[in-house]
C-alpha cells in the first residue's frame, strides 16, 4: 500500500513539472515520413487518401485555436448541384481503392442538415468510401445518433472537447460544458452498450502536459467506453498564432499531400491547415476534383516525398504533424 501511495505521489509531481507537450515530437516526425511513405506504396499518388469536404461553412463554437471566428466564408452552403458534381468527380476513384470522406473542413458537420442525404448519396455513388467524423458535440442530439448508426463504412467519430472543466471549456469554445456532456452522455451509454460499432475518441488540442494529463485521466473516468487523444496545437500556416502552438518545421514530408481539403465556396485549399484557403489549388465549380488533385506539381510533392522544409510556400512554413 505504501509503495503504491509513493508510485501515486511521485506521478503527481511529475505531472505537475514535467514541462512541454504530452505528445511525442519525434516519434510523430518519423509517423509522417513512414505514412507518406506507405501512402506512396499502397497507389495514392493518382487518387486521394481523404478528401475533406465543406458543404456549410458553419461552426457553433468560437474557439481561439481555430480560424473559423475569422472565416470570410462562414455560413456559406454549397449548392446541391455541385455537392452531386463533386461525389460524380470522386468517383473516378477505383473502388478497390479505399479512401475517407470527412464531411466537413471548418466547420460543425452536425449543423448541416443535409448531412445524412449527402452520406447516403456518397454511399451509393462510392464503393470504396470510408466516412470521418469530427464534432464538437454540442449539436449531437439524440435523433443524429440514430442517423449515425445507419450510416455504412463509418470509420470513427472524433470529439473535440479539449476541457475538463466549464471554466475554461466555456471561455475558450463559447459552448455550454454541460449541454454538450448531456448531449455526449446518451452516445457513451449506447457505446458502452455495444449498440455503437465504430469507435468514438474524445480529443484535446494540447496545452501542457499537467492539464493534458489531467484531462486524459478525467475521459477516462467520466467516459471510460470512448478513447482519449491530445492532439499537437498548430498554427495554421501562420493563421491562428497561440501560445503552444508547435514551432520548428519537420525536417519530413506531409502525408496532407495525399489529401483533397474541398471547402463550400468550391475553392480547393492546399491541404487542412489552410483553412482561409490562402492558397487554393483549384476550383470544382470549374475542374474535375481529381484533376485538381493531379496537378504536376502536387504529383511532384507525392512522388518525390521531399521534407517540407524544401517543399516551397507554404509548406516550407507549416509546422503540422498528427499525434
Amino acid at each position: 500500500m505504501l509503495a503504491l501511495l509513493a508510485k501515486d505521489l511521485f506521478r503527481k509531481a511529475r505531472d505537475t513539472l514535467a514541462p512541454g507537450p504530452q505528445y511525442d515530437l519525434p516519434r510523430m516526425i518519423r509517423s509522417t515520413t513512414d505514412t507518406a511513405q506507405r501512402l506512396l506504396a499502397e497507389g495514392y499518388l493518382d487518387y486521394p487518401r481523404a478528401v475533406h469536404l465543406e458543404t456549410l461553412a458553419l461552426c457553433n463554437a468560437g474557439c481561439d485555436f481555430c480560424p473559423y471566428p475569422r472565416l470570410d466564408r462562414k455560413g456559406t452552403r454549397m449548392s446541391d448541384a455541385l455537392v452531386e458534381k463533386v461525389i460524380d468527380d470522386l468517383g473516378g476513384i477505383p473502388a478497390d481503392l479505399p479512401f475517407q470522406l470527412a464531411p466537413y473542413k471548418v466547420s460543425e458537420p452536425f449543423l448541416e442538415p443535409r448531412l445524412f442525404d449527402i452520406l447516403d448519396l456518397a454511399t451509393s455513388r462510392l464503393p470504396g468510401m470510408r466516412v470521418s467524423l469530427i464534432t464538437n458535440g454540442a449539436a449531437l442530439i439524440d435523433r443524429q445518433i440514430e442517423r449515425l448508426l445507419k450510416v455504412p463504412r463509418l470509420l470513427y467519430l472524433h470529439v473535440s472537447l479539449n476541457y475538463d472543466n466549464a471554466a475554461e471549456y466555456e471561455s475558450v469554445m463559447k459552448l455550454s460544458f454541460e449541454r454538450t456532456l448531456s448531449r455526449l452522455d446518451p452516445l457513451h451509454e449506447r457505446k458502452v452498450s455495444g449498440e455503437i460499432p465504430f469507435p468514438v475518441c474524445i480529443t484535446r488540442v494540447s496545452c501542457d502536459k499537467p492539464s493534458d494529463r489531467r484531462f486524459m485521466r478525467w475521459v477516462r473516468a467520466r467516459f471510460p467506453g470512448f478513447s482519449v487523444a491530445v492532439i499537437p496545437r498548430n498554427d495554421w500556416i501562420g493563421e491562428v498564432l497561440t501560445e503552444g502552438a508547435l514551432t520548428g518545421v519537420p525536417d519530413a514530408p506531409c502525408q496532407r499531400w495525399f489529401d483533397l481539403s474541398i471547402t463550400a465556396t468550391g475553392r480547393v485549399a492546399m491541404c487542412c491547415m489552410d483553412g482561409e484557403t490562402q492558397y487554393p489549388k483549384g476550383d470544382v465549380n470549374t475542374e474535375n476534383a481529381l484533376a485538381i488533385y493531379n496537378r504536376p506539381w502536387l504529383r511532384e510533392l507525392r512522388s518525390t516525398l521531399v521534407s517540407r522544409r524544401r517543399a516551397g510556400s507554404p509548406c516550407e512554413r507549416c509546422t503540422y504533424l498528427m499525434s
